[in-house]
């Protein structure tokens, strides 16, 4: 049960395969390439600000600014927000790290929430014991690309007086409906005071190296980002603020441009493969991911849950099917997170989780035929 090498299979079955979706998109990736060189617009080019106009208009809010990563879109966030040293910011444990480390580099201290076990999600039933005279912001992390439930976050802060700053890095394509609500519903990153993405290579919407971007309604808050992504300066030589060297590159926004337009069709994609992921995988003694109502993911990642996820992983990399596990160690019991003060035991789901998930391959060019291969591994590694 769960031994060792059993080939079902001489196909290997990579976690991500960019060289598909390469192949679909060359010609016009290179017509783009081409346009950068040709237009000697290099750093802030033109290319930046019709991407920026376009991903605006596709998350349905009034301003984009394209930084230089998802970490930066979170920092340049907070600084934008005026939080700062004595400052909190509550966010969740089980996340990657770069949605924790811009709170520290502005001199505040994360403050962290467990997550519902359903959805893996910030448990807004535990917010208001952590919120403090010097909590200043919450930053929800819409993980594997699941949204998470915003309108009661939206209300706590409300109350509290609390900006929100939605890390939406995993999350490009996935919608917030609430029940009852009219509509076709909004993009995550487009409900909160700002929303932050990542266009890390392997996100749904990729480029070919780091790049990021803030999604706001605020045009004050869009204005700062501007100037800090940008050495300070609003006018050439004039530095009005200590700044950051953090400008979305010209070349990847004007590759990024060439796959917008495919990035619905690409999410609906993955949301195919995930269901019958989950209609081959249904039954076995494994939590397979929830889709409540009122979300609509992007999948992301496809993760699933089990007590036996080593050995799990160990048999379908020996079968040539590569997986991942997203995240191992919380971010609480991170070495670089000691001085914080938390231990062991504090968030007991997070930690729960971060022993049982495994991502399974996922991608737009992935085919069924793929999904099945690796689904019949799992069940033969559990018969």
């Amino acid at each position: 049960m769960g031994g060792g090498l059993f080939k079902f299979s001489s196909l290997m079955i990579p976690f991500i395969d960019f060289s598909r979706q390469n192949k679909l998109l060359k010609k016009k990736l290179l017509r783009a390439v081409a346009g950068v060189i040709d237009r000697q617009a290099y750093i802030l080019g033109p290319d930046v600000d019709t991407f920026e106009r376009e991903f605006a208009s596709y998350s349905g809010v009034k301003y984009a600014v394209g930084v230089a990563s998802g970490f930066d879109a979170i920092l340049l966030s907070l600084q934008a927000l005026g939080i700062g040293k004595g400052d909190e910011v509550i966010t969740v444990p089980n996340t990657f790290i770069s949605t924790v480390l811009p709170i520290l580099v502005v001199g505040a201290r994360p403050v962290f929430v467990d997550v519902k076990s359903t959805t893996f999600l910030m448990n807004e039933a535990l917010m208001e014991q952590y919120i403090t005279p010097r909590t200043k912001a919450i930053i929800p992390v819409h993980l594997f690309g699941l949204p998470v439930d915003m309108d009661p976050l939206m209300r706590i802060a409300k109350k509290y007086k609390l900006a929100i700053i939605e890390d939406a890095c995993q999350a490009h394509g996935a919608i917030y409906l609430p029940a009852g609500k009219a509509g076709k519903g909004r993009k995550a990153g487009s409900i909160g005071d700002v929303g932050c993405f990542s266009f890390y290579p392997s996100k749904n919407l990729g480029a070919f190296g780091d790049a990021g971007m803030v999604t706001t309604n605020r045009k004050d808050i869009a204005e700062k980002i501007r100037i800090l992504r940008n050495i300070g300066q609003k006018e050439k030589n004039i530095h009005s603020v200590l700044g950051h060297n953090s400008r979305l590159d010209t070349m990847q926004a004007a590759m990024l441009r060439v796959k917008l337009p495919y990035l619905d069709q690409w999410v609906q994609k993955r949301r195919q493969l995930a269901y019958r992921y989950n209609s081959l995988l249904f039954g076995l003694p494994i939590v397979l991911p929830v889709e409540p109502e009122s979300l609509k993911s992007s999948f992301h990642l496809y993760v699933i849950r089990t007590s036996r996820r080593d050995a799990l992983k160990r048999f379908l990399e020996n079968n040539e099917v590569m997986c991942g596990v997203h995240y191992p160690t919380p971010i609480h019991l991170q070495p670089c997170m000691k001085e914080l003060g938390y231990k062991k035991g504090d968030f007991p789901v997070s930690e729960d989780g971060a022993r049982e998930v495994l991502s399974l391959p996922l991608y737009p060019e992935m085919k069924a035929e793929e999904v099945d291969v690796v689904a019949r591994i799992i069940r033969k590694f559990f018969t």
